[in-house]
Parts: structure tokens; C-alpha cells; sequence
């Protein structure tokens, strides 16, 4: 809204100042400055009023050291990350994009759910909350709208290069030339980008034209089901991670700020040029809803890291996920995930080799038997005499190497 407001101001008065407002990058300084002072300034009321509600959570005996003392330490403080993101967004960004809308759709979204499943735990005594088939048709729905949007809708396109002989002529006419004459024009596409290979773009559509040309009319149905797995597992990742103080907000914050890299050169001619990456024209302005998100990240973790005073509970950590998921199908880089957010990667598998194999062990040999101490894998780590504190930090630091090597896959091909 402010940035209507100064571009109004800026139009029809001169207002000093006010063309600040038509640069991506002081929008998207302010968007981060306005989420972390509302997160560490105001986070601290919602707690208080958390607290008052009596919305302390139940832990559960694991046998893990000190968590006995994290009993009644409020829970949903989520919330403080949802509006610490959704008010500078409203603010400063450009609400007529679709990749703004769709992020916002998908914070209130998920965020619903998660509020949903930790309402039920706390005052309906549910300890399972949300019922898992609730939680997966939530998921596929968001998934059906951000897949639909993004495949029909007219403002989502890319723009490909020009044959290497056609720019060099264009060049040798005229060495001033736009750097947008040297792109195509906008079309609507399917591609990805799949980091570490030679041409490093995939079609969705070749899913199914391999098997007839004629059946790429169905192409929409494919990049459908691969946007709701895609939201899923990351949505479940983020939330298994959410197990013990500051790692789902510091590993997150990590994740999104290497994702908003991508954004604003994957929205930029000219970088993009020099990449020699995918041109997504309007996709830079999802670096404000970035920009946001990392700050109440950054502030919630004030509040969050150890000993935590509060949780984020699954209205965090479901919506982190989700909002994560839609920014990489976005910008196209949803196959970077496992290599991005292989924390979140690693603790899905953790659970599902210990149930599988406790399940396996158990039919063959009458005794269940685990790989890990206790999973989710940061638990195997607790069992195993590692404070969490050292666990979390450890953990950030892969965090950042993972994102490292991301970056890095912008000229690995």
C-alpha cells in the first residue's frame, strides 16, 4: 500500500523520496527492517498474550534431557511469523502480481492449518491434532491452486535467449542494443532448471510427449501433481524439523534467503543474461515477500532459540514449508530442494528408515529394531549426549554449505 501510496505522491506531486519506492531493492531492505522489528517488538506481546490463553505445550517423556523444562512454553508462534511477513508484504509490494498473490494465498493457507492442528492438540486434548488425512487434502488443495495458477495463468512466462548467431548479428548492427532485444518474447512453458547438467533444463510436458506429441494438451496435469508432492514434502520436512529450539526458523531463514538469490537474478535481465540462467520476467518482485519472510524468521529466532520461550508450533512450521515450496516452483529451481533443503531432506528419510525398518525387523525377527537412537534425526543426536544448542548450530552450519553449493549450481553445468 505504501508503495501505491508514493508512487501516487511521486506521479502527481514531485514528492521528494517517494521514486525510493520504485527501486526493488530499498522496498525489499525495508520489507526485512519492518518484519524484524514487528517480530522482536510485538512478538513479545504475542507470547504474553499466548501465555495468558494458556497455549503452553505438552511435551511429551522422550527421555531427553531438559525437556521437561520446556512444559508450558507457549506454542502457535507462528503467528508472530505470519504477520511479521504479511504486513511489510501488504506494504511495500506490488499486490497485483501473481506471484505475491500466490504467496500470500499459501501463508493463510497452510497457516490455517497448522493454527487448526495446534488448537485441537491444546484445548481439544487431541494429542494427535489434525487428522493426517485432513492435513494431506489441505496440502494437495493448496497444491492444485498454486499448480493451476502457475500453469495458466497469463502473467506466469518465461523468456529464452536468442540462437547465439542472431544475437551476434543483432551485437555486430548495433553493440548499444537493449538487452531485452536479445531474448525471445514472453511465452507461457513448462521448463525447469536442473542443477549439475549439461543444458540444465527439463520440460514437464516430456513427461507424457515422449509417449504421443498429441498428449501434451495433458501436460497441465503432470506439473499439477509434481506442485502438490513438491509442497508436501517440504511442508512435512519443515515440520519434523521443528523439534528442538531455533533449528526450523534458523535452517528456514537460510533456505528462503538462498531462494530469494535466485529470485531477483532469475528476474533480472541482465544477470540473468550473464548466467546464462532462465529469465522469469516479474518474478523479481517475490523478492520483497523474501526479504519479509527472512526477517520474521530473523526475529522470531530471538524469542525462539535457547532456552525458547516459544514455538512455532505446526502454524509455523507447516506454513515455512509451504511458502518455501512455492517460491522454488516459482523460480524454477524446485529440483535444487533436496541439495537446498537437505536438512529438512534428512529428517524426512530418518523417520521413514526407522519406521520402515522397524516394521521390517519386527516381521522378520519378532523384535522391532531402529537405525538411530530416536527420530527425527536431531533427536538420534540428543540420545547420543549432544546438547541441542551444539545440534542446532551444527546443523545451521550444513545449512549454509548446502546453500553454498546452490548458489554455486548457477555455473555448474
Amino acid at each position: 500500500m505504501l508503495y501505491y501510496l508514493f508512487e501516487y505522491l511521486e506521479k502527481q506531486f514531485q514528492f521528494p523520496g517517494a521514486t525510493l519506492f520504485g527501486f526493488l531493492t530499498f522496498r525489499a531492505a525495508l520489507a526485512m527492517i519492518f518484519a524484524l522489528l514487528f517480530s522482536t517488538i510485538y512478538g513479545k506481546r504475542i507470547i504474553r498474550f499466548l501465555q495468558k490463553k494458556q497455549m503452553g505445550e505438552t511435551i511429551r517423556d522422550l527421555g531427553l534431557d531438559g525437556q521437561k523444562e520446556k512444559a508450558g512454553t507457549p506454542t502457535m508462534g507462528g503467528i508472530i511469523i505470519i504477520l511479521a511477513t504479511l504486513i511489510p508484504v501488504l506494504l511495500l509490494a506490488k499486490l497485483e502480481n501473481v506471484y505475491i498473490i500466490l504467496l500470500i494465498i499459501t501463508t493463510v493457507w497452510m497457516g490455517i492449518i497448522g493454527f487448526v492442528d495446534d488448537y485441537l492438540k491444546k484445548f481439544k486434548n487431541d494429542k494427535e491434532g489434525l487428522k493426517g488425512r485432513f492435513k494431506i487434502l489441505g496440502q494437495i488443495g493448496i497444491g492444485i491452486i498454486v499448480g493451476a495458477t502457475l500453469f495458466f495463468h497469463q502473467d506466469v512466462t518465461m523468456k529464452e535467449k536468442l540462437p547465439l548467431k542472431e544475437r551476434q548479428v543483432l551485437l555486430a548492427d548495433n553493440s548499444n542494443i537493449s538487452q531485452s532485444k536479445l531474448f525471445k518474447t514472453e511465452e507461457k512453458s513448462t521448463k525447469t532448471t536442473i542443477p549439475f547438467v549439461k543444458g540444465n533444463e527439463f520440460d514437464y510436458a516430456d513427461l507424457v510427449t515422449w509417449i504421443s506429441p498429441s498428449l501434451e494438451k495433458y501436460a497441465w496435469v503432470v506439473f499439477i501433481l509434481a506442485v502438490i508432492f513438491i509442497i508436501t514434502a517440504v511442508s512435512n520436512g519443515a515440520n519434523l524439523t521443528d523439534g528442538i529450539d531455533g533449528l526450523a526458523a534458523g535452517t528456514s531463514a537460510i533456505i528462503v534467503l538462498t531462494l530469494g538469490i535466485f529470485a531477483f537474478v532469475s528476474g533480472h535481465i541482465v544477470f540473468s543474461d550473464y548466467l546464462n540462467i532462465m529469465y522469469i520476467p516479474r518474478i523479481e518482485e517475490i523478492t520483497i515477500y523474501i526479504a519479509a519472510f527472512v526477517g520474521a524468521l530473523i526475529g522470531f529466532l530471538w524469542y525462539n532459540t535457547f532456552p525458547a520461550q516459544v514455538f512455532m508450533g505446526d502454524t509455523g512450521s507447516l506454513t515455512i514449508g509451504g511458502v518455501i515450496a512455492v517460491i522454488a516452483i516459482a523460480v524454477r529451481k524446485e529440483w535444487l530442494i533436496p541439495v537446498l533443503c537437505g536438512i529438512f531432506l534428512a529428517e524426512n528419510l530418518s523417520v521413514v528408515m526407522q519406521v520402515s525398518w522397524f516394521k521390517y525387523t519386527r516381521k522378520k525377527y519378532g523384535e522391532g529394531r531402529r537405525i538411530f537412537k530416536m527420530s527425527p534425526l536431531h533427536h538420534h543426536y540428543q540420545k547420543s549426549g549432544y546438547h541441542e544448542s551444539k545440534i542446532v548450530t551444527r546443523f545451521w552450519i550444513v545449512g549454509i554449505l548446502l546453500a553454498i553449493l546452490s548458489i554455486v549450481t548457477l555455473k555448474i553445468r
